[in-house]
């Protein structure tokens, strides 16, 4: 379990600090308490984690008929993956749109948000469905998808929720700090070269 927690852990802390639900996190901070942003966002992200885990977990069952190529389905996707990030860090900008897209996001959000909660709950739950819609189909998504396939289940998803965790805490209490340190591009260049990494090291591992 633990190289799966690890594995988990280090690719979903570095994903998410250059995320676009990072920066929603942030965002709210600023313009509501961070005690009723933190458990909001962090809720949404543990939910997500969950179904994540679950569908990687049903694609590694499947193996119960054909072991060896479901192995060589997941080597397939993690080096896929990890082509496709170093792909993307070549082509990004710079500095990325991150910031300016996490902000479009809440102030539309907000917009038309009709508070008819109590203050409190209504910017938990604000918190919550903002991070879960820009969480679904993100790339800390898919990556948690495909870590599950290829290790431990339970490993991934403490690893995870650990990653969540500390980006979301750092998120709330000094993103503004953060946000002009944080390349897109080194960050997916870095993923990227980690998920080569796990694939080689599942192929050495065999089915």
């Amino acid at each position: 379990m633990l190289p799966a927690l690890v594995a988990s852990l280090v690719t979903i802390t570095l994903f998410e600090l250059g995320d676009k639900s990072f920066f929603v996190a942030m965002i709210l901070a600023t313009r509501h308490q961070r005690r009723l942003v933190f458990p909001g966002v962090l809720l949404a992200l543990a939910v997500m984690t969950g179904i994540s885990v679950l569908l990687g977990h049903l694609v590694a069952s499947l193996s119960a008929w054909d072991r060896l190529v479901i192995h060589y389905l997941e080597v397939l996707l993690l080096v896929s993956f990890g082509l496709k990030l170093l792909y993307d860090a070549w082509y990004a900008s710079p500095t990325g749109d991150e910031v300016a897209a996490a902000a479009e996001t809440v102030d539309r959000a907000e917009a038309r948000f009709i508070i008819s909660l109590k203050p409190s709950f209504a910017v938990v739950w604000e918190a919550f469905y903002l991070t879960f819609i820009t969480e679904w189909g993100d790339r800390t998504q898919i990556a948690t998808i495909t870590l599950a396939a290829a290790y431990q289940p339970l490993g991934v998803l403490l690893g995870a929720v650990l990653g969540h965790s500390l980006c979301t805490g750092l998120a709330v209490i000094g993103g503004r700090m953060l946000a002009g340190r944080i390349s897109e591009r080194v960050v997916m260049g870095i993923g990227g070269g980690l998920f080569l990494i796990f694939g080689l090291l599942t192929l050495r591992d065999g089915a």
